[in-house]
């Protein structure tokens, strides 16, 4: 799918705002509503939009403490079987509290991005459930100040 400059404006304006309806959206774009509801499902149905999605304030939730963490896989593991650094990753996305998984280039194999309610919590998810799982040799975190 080619997209143009009025595709780019209403994907723009949906990371903003995905809330705004059509009919706003066209106003903005100065395109008919019926043009931009057929982009956005044209957008969608290429798989450029792949979701709509909300913002969390995470300090009323309770999870206010956000961590990275780099994970270092240890290939040489004799358990029989050869550590696959995928199925890792995809162990290391069902623990509670992780929000994102993406395996990396470099000195790090993995980077994890979770949501604790408090250090004891982070302490617990990282001796108790990350590094019980076969395969993760180290582990580096390092908290968030902020971000923007």
């Amino acid at each position: 799918m080619k997209i143009d400059q009025k595709d780019i404006q209403i994907i723009e304006i949906l990371k903003s705002n995905a809330r705004l309806t059509t009919k706003e959206i066209a106003k903005k774009v100065k395109l008919p509503i019926t043009t931009v509801h057929n982009r956005i499902k044209k957008l969608e149905l290429n798989n450029i939009i792949k979701n709509f999605t909300i913002n969390l304030n995470y300090q009323e939730l309770g999870k206010p403490l956000l961590a990275l963490i780099l994970v270092t896989v240890n290939y040489n593991v004799v358990t029989g079987h050869k550590i696959d650094q995928a199925e890792i990753a995809r162990k290391i996305k069902h623990l509670e509290g992780t929000e994102e998984v993406s395996i990396v280039t470099g000195d790090t194999d993995i980077i994890l991005k979770v949501r604790m309610s408090s250090v004891d919590e982070l302490n617990k998810y990282i001796t108790e459930k990350l590094r019980n799982i076969e395969g993760i040799d180290k582990t580096r975190t390092m908290l968030v100040l902020n971000n923007f």
